[in-house]
């Protein structure tokens, strides 16, 4: 069958589907976390002693004691069977993205040739999966194999269901047999615990005598498109790559702004219902869903979480929307920039701090001018931000997030903080050395008196700026779609933790002199004003004056591309960051760079070759199928004498002719192989092979525009986009 038949093929199918009917759903308290062993069936299962211990581990993160683990697994495994479970996996988060799962058997063979279920304490705490055949950037060498994996307490255990069964999931750590981190949870913990640490010693600074361990908190916006598999199956790069590395924008696109906040089409919702009962039942908070604003483009929100847990949780969450989009004929695609010329997939990360006796340290009150404690927190924030933005910049880079970084849809590859007019004002009062007062936004009427009045907010909101203060936490908006949020989540609380070492030192200082609480802590906020305020931005990130002033007043970094940006992780101040808080060492930052480096490498070039063979196979064939068509149709014309329109002949010769010959160019490229760096490398892969990947397809979508549409092989984005 050709291509185009089966184009054809896949939109009857889709038009001529049987809808599925919705699932009747359960009532909410029924749902919840039934496949998750929480600390309600813990209690249930365990001798006081042991709950009481494991408790203390899960919610202080104290020491485990590894002699409970052995009570704790036989009541995990019983209670995982009474679910149907034969199977456990010990699951972990390599430097891929991914979440990884080595499965073993309760099974275990007695001598007499009868079996047991067997789950043991050792089991449960420790596995060993392969050390070196996932990315660890020369940790791990192919002779030097062992890896382990750890159980990480404090995010629960849980049972995973699929048509083809039923699996205990342990959360767990991934670490060499060296000791590196191999995994995005190990930092993460130890981000958490350096920033509960100088927290800690600020806050007693402050005159707290009582404060419980800290955690950063993280609530992921994720959004992601829902294309018919059938589209997807005739696609090669949708396939392949995850985005279109051709198509011609559809004549209707976003510019109606219909789909943004419109109704829900009916088996989306159906698909949507069907992910948040999963989601509930493995005790994910999915609290908020609609439409983006691109067509075919969807977002679903959970509720604030623990980072740690939260982490997990969002990687669960991609992958029950993937697996579930297959049960109902889509694929969900987390792409950053699965369609060119509408808006890309982002994922927001909102992430503040506290704990349970000082609550939510970015909580700015009624009076933030006076609140001395969020005031220092915050301006903690903007020292970090300032000083390693850079960094920040780093880990929200990948080959797929630079088509959206600094588009209209997503914050610019400057990294700047926005505060809103009523924290702006008061950190620039705070910066010309006398705070008074902070400005009340007060009450909206809206003149209608059958409409009630409401509190406006004390500020507006910027979509343009990468880490926007959002009135009781930060949203780091850059982070893309198909990212682990655990990177974005060690970076900022390994930057406040920085920063808040960098106070307390400053304040203690100050005290030690007689110097009074508050005169003490406006002068340091004073410093950090006068020294990082240039990170503080209100406008319009998009604009070209914002870009020059951002480099050329106030020094801020501008990287564009990944392999702008990764290089920065070799810089001697980054790795001092890392060393000092305790959560990187020199081997481990240096091995993240070397991998994210090859993922960046490898996805361009694997790329680059998909388009060739698009090119040559795909879209040449029939652009000379249409030019022979057209030929023999002018040469009837001729013999009968009739006027002839040769134009488009005309046209789709040239377009197919220079796309051969920047095909062969990117040919020609792609062989290069001689790099003196792997810095080298990356500057190629996106200066040179990257440029002519583009030239290659304007080429090809201009010829979608010219060949007949019954000899196009390829799913057209108005098809993709708008048949569901």
């Amino acid at each position: 069958m050709s291509g185009n038949e089966l184009r054809f093929q896949a939109i009857c199918q889709i038009t001529d589907r049987e809808k599925l009917p919705p699932k009747v759903p359960s009532r909410l308290e029924e749902l919840w976390a039934t496949d998750v062993f929480t600390l309600n069936k813990m209690q249930a299962c365990l001798p006081k002693d042991v709950f009481k211990s494991l408790k203390s581990t899960i919610q202080t993160g104290g020491k485990l004691d590894v002699s409970v683990a052995g009570i704790v697994a036989a009541a995990m495994k019983d209670w995982a069977i009474s679910k149907g479970a034969l199977y456990y996996a010990h699951v972990f988060y390599p430097l891929t993205n991914i979440t990884a799962e080595k499965h073993d058997g309760f099974i275990s063979v007695q001598s007499d040739g009868s079996v047991l279920t067997e789950f043991t304490g050792k089991v449960l705490v420790q596995g060993e999966p392969d050390g070196s055949s996932f990315p660890n950037g020369g940790i791990r060498n192919t002779s030097a194999a062992r890896g382990y994996t750890a159980w990480d307490v404090t995010s629960p255990a849980y049972v995973m269901e699929t048509d083809n069964g039923v699996t205990l999931c342990i959360p767990t750590v991934f670490i060499s047999w060296t000791g590196e981190a191999l995994d995005k949870k190990t930092p993460l913990l130890r981000s958490n615990a350096a920033m509960s640490k100088a927290a800690t010693r600020l806050l007693k600074l402050l005159g707290h005598s009582e404060v419980a361990p800290l955690n950063s908190s993280c609530g992921p916006e994720q959004e992601y498109f829902l294309v018919d598999s059938h589209f997807v199956h005739s696609r090669p790069d949708l396939l392949l790559t995850g985005r279109t590395l051709f198509g011609r924008p559809a004549a209707k696109g976003q510019q109606f702004d219909d789909h943004y906040f419109g109704a829900i089409p009916e088996r989306v919702q159906v698909f949507m219902q069907d992910v948040e009962e999963r989601l509930y039942r493995l005790g994910i908070p999915a609290k908020t869903r609609h439409n983006e604003v691109a067509p075919g483009q969807f977002e679903i929100a959970p509720f604030f979480e623990a980072a740690n847990v939260a982490s997990d949780h969002q990687q669960m969450t991609m992958t029950v929307l993937r697996n579930t989009a297959k049960k109902h004929g889509f694929t969900c695609l987390l792409h950053e920039k699965p369609f060119a010329g509408i808006n890309g997939s982002g994922k927001h990360v909102n992430w503040s701090v506290g704990n349970s006796t000082q609550g939510n340290l970015l909580d700015p009150g009624d009076s933030p001018h006076s609140n001395l404690q969020f005031l220092l927190f915050c301006g903690a924030v903007i020292r970090g931000v300032h000083k390693y933005g850079p960094l920040l910049r780093v880990v929200v880079a990948t080959a797929s997030n630079d088509h959206r970084l600094g588009a209209n849809e997503a914050p610019p590859a400057i990294i700047s903080v926005y505060l809103g007019s009523q924290l702006e004002d008061v950190f620039e009062q705070i910066k010309q050395g006398e705070v008074k007062s902070s400005s009340h936004a007060g009450v909206m009427s809206l003149g209608v008196d059958s409409l009630p009045e409401f509190p406006k907010d004390p500020g507006d909101r910027n979509r343009t700026s990468p880490f926007a203060f959002t009135g009781n936490r930060f949203e780091f908006r850059a982070v893309g779609s198909n990212q682990s949020v655990s990177g974005p989540l060690v970076a900022m609380n390994t930057i406040l933790t920085d920063s808040l070492t960098w106070i307390a030192d400053k304040l203690e200082a100050e005290l030690a002199k007689g110097t009074a609480l508050d005169t003490a802590a406006y002068t340091i906020l004073k410093e950090v004003m006068e020294n990082h305020g240039a990170v503080v931005f209100g406008g319009n990130g998009y604009s070209e004056e914002w870009h020059k002033m951002a480099v050329e007043e106030r020094g801020l970094l501008n990287l564009p591309t990944t392999a702008d940006a990764l290089p920065i992780l070799k810089e001697k101040y980054i790795e001092e960051l890392f060393e000092k808080t305790g959560v990187l060492t020199t081997p481990e930052l240096d091995s993240r760079f070397e991998v994210y480096a090859e993922q960046y490498i490898g996805v361009i070039e694997m790329e680059a070759k998909l388009v060739i063979s698009m090119a040559k196979t795909v879209i040449y064939p029939a652009a000379i199928r249409y030019l022979s068509e057209l030929a023999e149709t002018i040469a009837n014309l001729k013999q009968i004498g009739l006027p002839f329109e040769a134009e488009t002949a005309e046209k789709v010769a040239v377009q197919t002719k220079l796309m051969t010959d920047t095909v062969s160019k990117l040919s020609d490229a792609l062989s290069q192989h001689d790099f003196a760096s792997i810095e080298e490398h990356m500057q190629y892969c996106a200066k040179t092979l990257r440029p002519l990947m583009d030239q290659v397809r304007e080429y090809a979508d201009a010829l979608e525009g010219e060949v007949a549409d019954d000899l196009w092989p390829l799913p057209k984005y108005q098809e993709m986009l708008f048949i569901k």
